[in-house]
């Protein structure tokens, strides 16, 4: 970041002042909290953690510097509040691809196409938007997400939420904007799929094999002093022992 456009240090410090303002709205609303799902406690955890975000970023433009705070990610769900016993339910999905091998795509299209007795009349195939079209028409979306890469597609992130609702909606009530309207707090479940989830379960593993490496240290630095501890004349003994059963069975042969 150029000099110009670092924040000065009025702006950390005002910063900071809303950091120390939000912690004291949290306490607040956490000792007058109504139960364990108190929506002002929500708001204000919320608050505190856009403070905090704000104040480690301007901290770290300014000087070089972090908290050691842990912001929890955006997808972080509220409270629910939708019904106990839902009588009916909404599966929202959503994938995301990269077009990694555009001619491969098209040529999967124009299988497709070929395949088609009736026909469209046009080639749709010849472009990567409507090749798009020919193969989401004409397979699932689970069918393409398991053989994306057959297809010239490299998977993004993705998300799976369940919400919940108290009556079923009408034909056709929610076609013209499918995903508007979604409340965070009749979300049942979710399942999210990102590739900056490997990232993190990398660092993991990075840092239990240099444990693992200090542990081999560790176990050589044992043995060597349980042979220190062993009894010389303890292992003279098993010698002899040895030696004399050796002798008793040649006797016996």
């Amino acid at each position: 970041m150029s000099d110009a456009a670092q924040p000065t240090a009025a702006e950390v410090r005002a910063a900071a002042e809303a950091v120390k303002t939000a912690l004291d709205r949290h306490l607040a609303a956490v000792e007058r909290r109504s139960g364990e799902e108190d929506p002002a406690v929500y708001d204000a955890f919320n608050e505190l953690a856009a403070a905090a975000e704000a104040y480690d970023e301007l901290l770290y433009d300014r000087y070089d510097e972090v908290t050691p705070f842990e912001i929890p990610g955006e997808d972080t769900l509220p409270p629910y509040t939708g019904p106990e016993e839902p009588s009916a339910l909404s599966v929202l999905i959503r994938r995301d691809y990269a077009v990694a091998e555009p001619q491969r795509l098209m040529a999967q299209a124009r299988r497709v196409e070929a395949a088609d007795e009736e026909g469209t009349g046009a080639e749709t195939s010849d472009t990567v938007h409507g090749a798009l079209g020919l193969l989401f028409g004409e397979f699932e979306p689970d069918e393409i997400a398991s053989r994306h890469k057959e297809f010239g597609l490299e998977e993004g992130d993705s998300t799976l939420w369940v919400t919940a609702a108290d009556e079923s909606a009408e034909p056709g009530e929610w076609l013209d904007a499918p995903f508007e309207q979604v409340d965070p707090q009749r979300v049942v479940c979710r399942f999210d799929v990102s590739a900056v989830f490997d990232e993190e379960f990398d660092d993991e593993d990075d840092e239990d094999d240099e444990d693992d490496e200090g542990g081999d240290g560790g176990l050589a630095e044992l043995e060597e002093d349980l042979d220190a501890d062993l009894d010389p004349d303890l292992d003279e003994d098993l010698d002899e022992d040895g030696a004399a059963a050796r002798l008793e069975a040649d006797r016996d042969r």
